[in-house]
């Protein structure tokens, strides 16, 4: 068992995993720096309660929906960075990024004011609670003012990575973030709240971070409002990086190049992956909306876990990430071989990462909870639900590293399918009839959920050992 162990974690091609790592590594920290101010922020929301904390959850799900749409665009960005790359075009890798960004922001603009305008019209279907649904409905039309932001900002990362400029990201990722958690204090809680708090701690002379301006106590208001700022210093900071010298001169980031044939790659390669993330996303949201059905602790509980899950795998997500630019350059390189030990090499550090976080949800799941929110009875429901995740962690290594190398090799349209077909066709009727017809409340979805994540692994698995993807062009 030991000697397994030590095979596994020793790496069959040295030289490729230490590319895997110099690539994931700023990835990792700056996913790492997301983790950390999303766990403040959820921290922060849920100590104003479970409607609170119900009503953020649920308007970031929204606000993913349509965010989310935006990935394929990122995802086929990178791709063709990567494979011009390897091509050595590197002209055409500043073609893609003004490409996708014209893309982003033809779709932003209008979703953008959509949200805006009817968040009061939407958010009633997907909860009916009364506490939390004028909270959320307040929290979902101003977050969504920052799509358009957003947007932009994913389609610079898929750039930067695709270009193994990771360390860009990094930068963006840890001062933008590092903004909305300064941001989220001042306007969720306020500056006299603040500095009685700091005060009563020991710990008065933070409170100056903040004695500047009189941020008013905004609650979840304030936290929607922390979040489309910081948006806004992320696109700002990226653009701030098209000006340096090698993107100026070897990208021509700065010289405006719209290519139709490239853009119409992008789409081919965009379109499958956008409308999957928004289904699932759509989906997630109908997930939830079963837990409201079944209660308001069980969709609060539920919703804590989900933040706790995403935290999880954002460090191994750099892996990912990696994984797809590294596959997108060596087949742009024709260099096949390279690109299939990428892909194992990407999944041997996809475990170690998220197996570590699973053993550490598995022990000690009351004292993570407790962080978050001090209601015993979302910590008795989340505990079972954090276990589950935690043996879920060595499952979701290998769903998720194949979706990206698949991505990453110009796929993306058979990951779309057998995603968007296991959560409407197995998770959600599943979740509904355990939960609410069998009755077994908020047991019953969770015990769907490793159903769907076993099956979605083991179906991509199939699909990287055929090798067709080795055929593409892109």
């Amino acid at each position: 068992m030991i000697k397994t162990i030590k095979n596994f974690i020793k790496p069959k091609d040295a030289k490729i995993s230490d590319n895997v790592i110099k690539l994931a590594y700023p990835v990792i920290i700056s996913n790492l720096s997301r983790v950390l101010m999303s766990v403040v922020d959820v921290a922060m929301v849920g100590r104003l309660g479970a409607a609170a904390l119900a009503a953020t959850g649920m308007g970031v799900m929204l606000f993913w929906a349509a965010l989310s749409f935006v990935i394929g665009i990122r995802t086929a960005t990178q791709t063709l960075a990567s494979r011009r790359l390897g091509q050595k075009k590197f002209n055409e890798c500043g073609t893609a990024l003004h490409n996708g960004t014209i893309m982003a922001i033809l779709y932003a603009v209008p979703i953008s004011w959509a949200g805006f305008k009817l968040a009061d019209k939407v958010v009633p279907f997907f909860l009916t609670e009364h506490l939390s649904l004028s909270l959320c409905i307040n929290y979902t039309s101003i977050i969504y003012i920052s799509l358009i932001f957003s947007s932009i900002s994913f389609v610079f990362q898929g750039f930067f990575t695709g270009t193994e400029q990771t360390k860009t990201h990094m930068n963006v990722s840890i001062t933008s973030n590092i903004l909305n958690v300064y941001l989220n204090a001042g306007l969720i809680y306020g500056s006299p709240n603040l500095e009685v708090f700091f005060t009563t701690k020991g710990f008065g002379f933070v409170s100056v971070l903040w004695s500047w301006y009189d941020f008013p106590a905004l609650g979840v208001k304030g936290a929607a409002i922390a979040t489309l700022l910081a948006s806004v210093w992320m696109t700002l900071h990226y653009v701030y990086y098209l000006f340096n010298k090698v993107n100026k001169n070897k990208y021509k980031t700065l010289t405006p190049t719209i290519d139709l044939k490239m853009m119409k790659r992008q789409l081919k390669l965009a379109i499958p992956q956008s409308t999957q993330e928004v289904v699932i996303t759509v989906g997630w949201s109908m997930y939830y909306k079963i837990m409201g059905m079944i209660g308001l602790l069980e969709l609060a509980t539920t919703e804590l876990i989900f933040t706790i899950m995403h935290a999880s795998f954002m460090p191994a997500l750099g892996v990912g990430q990696a994984c797809a630019t590294l596959v997108g350059k060596h087949m742009g390189e024709e260099n096949i071989e390279k690109a299939e030990a990428s892909i194992w090499e990407s999944v041997r550090w996809a475990e170690i990462i998220m197996g570590t976080m699973g053993i550490i949800f598995i022990l000690f799941p009351e004292f993570i909870l407790s962080f978050f929110t001090n209601d015993q009875e979302v910590i008795r429901l989340g505990v079972f639900g954090l276990r589950i995740l935690g043996f879920l962690q060595f499952i979701d290594a290998l769903g998720f590293t194949f979706w990206f190398a698949l991505s990453g090799a110009g796929n993306t349209f058979f990951p779309a399918v057998v995603e968007s077909f296991l959560v409407w066709i197995l998770l959600l009727p599943a979740s509904y009839f355990s939960g609410i017809v069998l009755g077994y409340g908020f047991y019953g979805p969770w015990l769907v959920f490793p159903v769907y994540l076993a099956m979605f692994a083991i179906i991509l698995y199939m699909k990287i050992k055929k090798g067709d993807w080795k055929y593409i062009k892109v």
